[in-house]
Parts: structure tokens; sequence; C-alpha cells
């Protein structure tokens, strides 16, 4: 048998968002993922070069497309002219980026402004559709000029996609299986993490906890100080426990230490990395039954909910706590390995950048 052939060196591009800077502690998901394929790619031999905020770690060695003015004390400030200072900043970006010489721009950018001009540049582009549809990038894959190619983080997320987007590549989130795994002693408590904005719904989870008589810790960037004063903060006190805003090794810990973790989706989710991250770390979940969260979640990891239910969630939450914490984490290494994750976008990346592989 022929052994794979070894794809080519390529001179990537890498766009993010530019609201958060890439370093940690993470704002959320799309932050430790850019981190991540920054960095594995690099570890494969590839030139990444990698578009993002001036705040960013300086080890990713991050070409600045925002200064990070807008960050205080690691917190983003509230800007009112945000929405043009964004247009304008990918705008210079795409108006320059040719001049680098990539082979390929690998765009995570969530911004309709990269699609919209990849028609008008000379370098291939993949863009990865991390949300599920809206307006502004509705409009700028609809139009039907070449736009590149496209793949998304899961099935459930193609087919939202699909009248937009028919056709669309998926490659699930991977995550580092050394790096969250189980750690031994497991406490009699559940943890939810991320950011503490509604649509991720740290409140159902708190009042869910209350109601299965669980005591719950919770961690993440409070990015939403209204949300945080009015939903979170009064809910804290004698079984609730914020422990803030925790680096990736520290939230490791705390899911490898938990009894069970809770995932509250107010929104479509496109994926759920913490599940995957809960599940390698051997606990088991209890999560709303929204979006992509049903592929993750089989009967052996854990248990659904209606979505926004909250005794639901309670009635989730006790099944949970009966699965078997090494069938999480067979099931973490049977899908969501880093390894795995990327040689699919290397492949991917190699295919829009017309090496024959």
């Amino acid at each position: 048998m022929s052994a794979t052939p070894r794809i080519k060196p390529l001179r990537i591009g890498v766009l993010t968002h530019i609201k958060h800077p890439i370093r940690q502690p993470f704002a959320g998901g799309l932050e430790a993922f850019t981190w991540d394929v920054t960095v594995g790619l690099r570890e494969l031999g590839h030139a990444v070069t990698l578009f993002a905020c001036g705040a960013s770690a300086p080890e990713l060695d991050a070409v600045e497309v925002w200064s990070g003015e807008h960050y205080r004390d690691g917190r983003r400030q509230c800007l009112s002219s945000e929405y043009i200072e964004e247009h304008h900043a990918y705008l210079k970006v795409m108006q320059g980026i040719d001049d680098y010489g990539f082979d390929v721009i690998f765009n995570n950018s969530l911004h309709y402004v990269p699609v919209t001009m990849a028609s008008l540049i000379r370098t291939p582009m993949l863009t990865v559709l991390h949300t599920p549809p809206f307006f502004e990038l509705i409009n700028a894959c609809a139009d039907g000029r070449r736009r590149g190619r496209f793949c998304t983080v899961s099935a459930a997320n193609a087919r939202n996609w699909q009248a937009v987007v028919p056709g669309c590549d998926v490659v699930p989130n991977g995550i580092d299986l050394q790096a969250w795994a189980p750690r031994g002693e497991v406490g009699q408590h559940g943890f939810w993490s991320g950011r503490l904005v509604a649509d991720k719904g740290a409140h159902l989870a708190i009042d869910a906890a209350r109601q299965a008589g669980l005591p719950l810790r919770l961690a993440g960037q409070a990015v939403d100080p209204a949300y945080f004063k009015a939903q979170i903060a009064p809910r804290l006190g004698p079984g609730v426990e914020y422990l803030g805003h925790l680096t990736r090794e520290a939230l490791a810990l705390e899911l490898a230490a938990a009894a069970v973790a809770l995932v509250t989706p107010c929104w479509e989710e496109p994926f759920g990395l913490v599940i995957a991250e809960a599940l390698a770390c051997g606990t088991p979940v209890a999560a709303f039954d929204r979006g992509a969260v049903a592929d993750l979640l089989t009967a052996e990891t854990g248990a659904l909910a209606q979505a926004d239910d909250v005794a639901d969630l309670a009635r989730a939450i006790g099944v949970a706590l009966g699965k078997s914490r090494s069938a999480c984490r067979a099931q973490a290494e049977l899908h969501w390995s880093q390894a795995r994750m990327l040689g699919q976008y290397e492949q991917l990346l190699a295919e829009v950048a017309g090496q024959h592989v």
C-alpha cells in the first residue's frame, strides 16, 4: 500500500475576528481555535501569518489589524464607531493581502468584508463558517460571485447554511487530548464555562443546578456587564461560586474535577466546544438540545434537555451524573483530536491552494 503523499509546505494567511485578542485567558472558543490552528499548522511545517488584534500574544507574531487601544485592563471598551472601524480594518487587510504572496487565505473572521472581497483578490480563500447564518454574511455569500471554498464545524451548521452555501465541507473542531484529560479525584459539584452573555445561558444553568440540588462552579469572561449585574451576580451565593476568567489549563482542571458539566446555549449552537472538552476530561454533560449539541452528545455520555427548560435541565443533570466517565473520554478520543482537525484543514487548504494531494 502506497503512503499518503505529504502536503508541501504552504504559505497561509490566517484571518480571525478582531474583537478580542488571541491570548490567554481566551475570551471564547474562536480565540482558542485561532491559537490552535495557527500554532498547529506551523508545527506541521507551514509558514503561517496571523492577522489579529494588536493585543494578541507576542509569540504568535501577528500582523496587527486593529491596534488594541480599545482594550483597558484586558477588557474591550465599547466604541460608538466600532462597526465602521472594524469594516475599515478588514478592508485595509484585504486590499493588501495579495502582496504577501500567500498560497491560500484561511478565513475565520466571522466578517462580511473578507468574503465580499474574495472575488477581487488573486489569492484563493477557505472560509470557515463558525456561526449560524446572519444577515451580513448571508449577503456576502449569496450574490453569486466566486467567493472561494467554504467549510463549517458541524453537520448541523452545514444544514443551517445549505440554502446559501450548498455542499459545505464539515471539519469538526478538535482539541488537545493531553491538555483536556481526566485528572483523578472528582468532586460532587457541577461546572459551567463560557462567555457570560445571555446567548450562553449561564443564569439558566444556575437555576437548574439549584433545582437539582447540585453545587455549581462557573467561569468565564463577563463581557456583558449589564447581563452579569442583572442575571449572574444576584444568583451567586451558597452553592454557586464564580471563579472569574480562567486560563485553559485552569479550565481543564475544573472540568476534570466536576461531576457533570452544564451546557446551556440559548442560540443555535454551531458546535459546542465545551462539550468536547468536558468529555475529554471524562466529565458527562447535561445540555440544552439546540444546534449541534445533539450531534456531540450521546446517551452514553450525557443527557439532553428541552431548550430553555430549566426543570428539564435539572432532570438531565440527574441522568448525566450516572454516565460512565470512561465512555466520555472514549467519545472524545474517537471524534475530536486536534491532530485529526489539523490534518483535515491541511488537506482542504492544499486543495484550495491548487496543490494536488
